[in-house]
């Protein structure tokens, strides 16, 4: 008996996708505003806290996705998904704040070197967890169907 494969669809109410959508179209003037009015150069009190605090959650995410990926867990796509953004942000942020020369070069080659490369290896988590979740939803649609039939 041939089964054919449908598709795995997450239900999501319609509210949701026009509240995104609606956020994204408002982020344009947004951004075209702060690309106007913001100064290019500010200094921060709380700098080092704002870097170390987002260290620390970098980390929490990390050990989150670490422990997620040992078990097994449910949780590893959820886990992987914020450890890789949270990585290419890192990335971002010391390239574009860093003072030219040997500091950017550092920030540069800590990018491409460790933070983007943990990033992908993150998303290819994310992706492999979904191709996962999905042959597995198929399979038990497989199973029963043949037990119903």
């Amino acid at each position: 008996m041939s089964v054919t494969s449908e598709p795995v669809r997450i239900p999501r109410p319609r509210w949701r996708v026009v509240v995104l959508g609606a956020v994204a179209v408002l982020l344009v003037p947004w951004i075209l505003y702060l690309t106007f009015t913001l100064p290019s150069r500010h200094v921060t009190v709380h700098y080092d806290l704002a870097w170390v605090g987002f260290d620390v959650g970098l980390t929490a995410a990390l050990v989150a996705t670490t422990w997620a990926a040992l078990r097994g867990s449910q949780w590893l796509a959820t886990f992987a998904a914020i450890a890789g953004t949270m990585l290419v942000c890192d990335a971002w942020f010391d390239v574009t704040t860093s003072r030219p020369g040997n500091e950017l070069f550092g920030a540069i080659a800590s990018a491409a070197l460790a933070e983007l490369p943990l990033a992908a290896l993150c998303a290819y988590m994310v992706y492999d967890t979904e191709r996962f979740l999905a042959s597995t939803v198929t399979r038990l649609r497989r199973r029963a169907r043949a037990n119903q039939g």
